[in-house]
This record gives structure tokens, sequence and C-alpha cells, in this order.
């Protein structure tokens, strides 16, 4: 489909957290012409009047070519309509769709519903989440929620609002430093650096080298644990973390690291341990990144995308972009033991008589196959 993929990026963040101050400031960004954004409801996020030029059937035309959208009903089906909408020529272009979420939404089912429906998958793809964080309430709707701690934990750039009204700077300082804890590959702003150019593109391809970035879109130079010696083998990742927790109690429950194994990996290994990951864990693994190099193929590096249970299918690039061959995968998880994990991960890359295991056996005793 010509003009296909439309890149979408998920704007979450919790209650008072600052998203229609955004979304109004982003809607006026030329940068941002020819964008859906689709919103909850129109009473909760009050998008300027002044923008608005003319509604019919739920859409919302602004007068710099944008357009609104309320989920009516499921999200597949509005990002449906939109398709139906270009395709049939009621909408000139489309470049890009933001959905903004419901303040208490827990992000993965949104990001489910781009990465998993048939026909969706071929229209969109998934650039990236943007989450918004109060400087002001941080810290409590931190500790309070849960939720809070997963739409930070699954973001690819997180926007720190209100930084100018935060009355400690010592306060400020500390809320930045336990989001980069959280999640040690997303990039952190304050809202005054937030723009269309520093939020989206937050994929693979990066605009600015006009180039493949795998580094970048895994989120490795934001300092992910790369050494998978480095850690303890109580199943809770790193034996410190409880020390830099200072008792927010859900810190704690979400790990983001890497498994790294150099040299090419058959796909059945590879497969078999996803599918076994995602049936055992599915609901913990919150988000994962990964470039595998296939024994079958290794020239072409083969990227997996996935989200809890559900995996977008697998792409492969035409070359490797930056030289830098081997299995990497980043992994974001909630109350996941990753020693598990790792060991699981060590048996299918580490030996070769894995290919042709014998499947029933293995799902109904992972952990044998994991060295347990």
């Amino acid at each position: 489909m010509a003009g296909f993929p439309i890149p979408v990026s998920v704007l979450t963040g919790f209650l008072g957290a600052g998203k229609t101050t955004l979304l109004n400031r982003l809607l006026r960004d030329p940068a941002l012409a020819d964008t859906a954004v689709i919103i909850n409801e129109f009473g909760e996020v009050a998008i300027d009047h002044l923008l608005v030029e003319q509604a019919s059937d739920g859409i919302i035309q602004l007068s710099d070519g944008c357009l609104c959208c309320t989920v009516r009903g499921e999200l597949v089906d509005t990002l449906a309509d939109l398709v139906d909408r270009l395709q049939t020529g009621r909408i000139d272009r489309l470049a890009r769709v933001v959905v903004e979420t419901t303040g208490l939404a827990d992000p993965a089912p949104v990001l489910q519903s781009i990465m998993a429906h048939p026909a969706l998958v071929q229209a969109f793809r998934l650039d990236g989440v943007i989450t918004l964080v109060d400087a002001i309430n941080g810290n409590a709707t931190l500790d309070a929620h849960v939720e809070a701690v997963k739409q930070v934990a699954v973001a690819d750039r997180i926007v720190l609002s209100k930084a100018d009204l935060a009355t400690d700077a010592g306060d400020a300082e500390a809320l930045r430093a336990r989001l980069r804890q959280i999640n040690p590959g997303a990039v952190v702003l304050d809202a005054s650096q937030a723009s269309a150019a520093t939020l989206f593109d937050c994929g693979l391809y990066n605009p600015a080298t006009k180039s493949v970035d795998v580094q970048r879109w895994l989120g490795e130079e934001a300092g992910h644990d790369h050494d998978v010696g480095s850690h303890d083998h109580s199943g809770h990742g790193h034996a410190d973390h409880g020390h830099h927790d200072h008792g927010h109690r859900h810190d704690s429950r979400i790990r983001a690291y890497s498994l790294v194994h150099d040299g090419p990996v058959p796909f059945s290994a590879i497969e078999m341990f996803l599918d076994l990951l995602r049936s055992a864990h599915g609901e913990r693994l919150l988000r994962m990144k990964g470039v595998i190099e296939l024994a079958e193929d290794p020239s072409r590096p083969l990227v997996i995308h996935g989200v809890q249970k559900i995996l977008h299918p697998p792409v492969q690039l035409p070359a490797w972009p930056d030289g830098q061959r081997g299995t990497r995968l980043v992994l974001i998880t909630l109350d996941m033991p990753e020693d598990y994990v790792r060991r699981l991960f060590a048996a299918f890359t580490n030996r070769p008589s894995i290919d042709t295991p014998d499947r029933a056996a293995l799902e109904s005793n992972p952990l044998a196959i994991a060295g347990r």
C-alpha cells in the first residue's frame, strides 16, 4: 500500500501530567501537518477551539491540516476508519498518528492494537511511546500507582512537565534519577524541550543520520546493562537494586536489561525461546526489542518487537547497519524472574542440540531446559 506503514506514536502519562498542554503545543508545529490525533474524549482533552475548522463523524479537521478523532468503541475501529478515509480519498494525506491514552491507562493494550491486528499491522507501525511525568507530583504518583511506573517503563521518550513550577530542585533531580533507573533506555526531556523533532521518529530509522540506527532504537546509548554476566542469581536483577529504591515499592518490580549473544542463532531456537518466554511470563514482559543474527541468513539482521504476549511480525533488514553483528535483545519486565530468562536464553543460544528438542517436554517444564 502506497504511503504505508504510517508511524504511530502513543502519548501517555498519569492524570494531571500535562498531556492536554503538550498536545495543544504540538498541534501548532508545522512539522505535524497531516497528522491524526486520536483522543479518548474531546471533553477530557480541551484542544484549543481556535484550531478547529470543521467536525463530522467524530473527525475534527484542524486549520493546519491535522485531524483529531475520538475513539469510537475500539481503537482498532478508529485506526481502520482512518485507513478507509485515506484509501477512498476523504483524507488527502496521513503522515503520522498520535494516540493519547487516558491517565489511568495501561499502555500495553494500545500498543498491542497497533502491533497485532492482521490488517492494521500492514498500515501502521509503532514509532514510539511518549510518557509525561509531573515534576511536582511525579514521585507520589509513581509510589501510589504501578500503572504510572509501567507508563514510564515502556517509554521511548519521557517528558518532565511542570519542572519550572517545582520549588525543590533536589526533588526534581531525584525524580529524574528515578526515571532513569526505571527506564535507562529512554530519553528524558523537560517539557520545554518537547517538540516534534525530539519526540517523534523513535524507530529504527534515524532521520538525523538518514540511516538505520540499531543502537539508538534499542536505547543502548542510555545505559542498558550489556554484561550478561553482571547479575545476581536471585531472579530479581542486580543485587544493589533495592539500595537505590529508597522505599519506592513499585520501582524494584521493574527491570530493564539486555541479553547478548555473539554469533548467529538458528531461527528455530529464537522462535522457541520467544514462544516459551511469552507463554510462561507474557503478561510480565512489558516490552521487548531485539536484533538477531540468524544462522540461516547471517548477512541480514532480523528485527523483533514485542509487547507482553504480542509479537510484531519480524522483519529482516537488507544489511547490518552498524557493522556490529550478533544477537541483542532488550527486555523491560514487571515481576519477571530475570535469572530464569537469562538461563533460558543461554540454553537456546549456547547448545547446538537445542534446535530439535522435545517441544512438549519443554512446554511442560521450561525450567528444566534453563538448567534450574
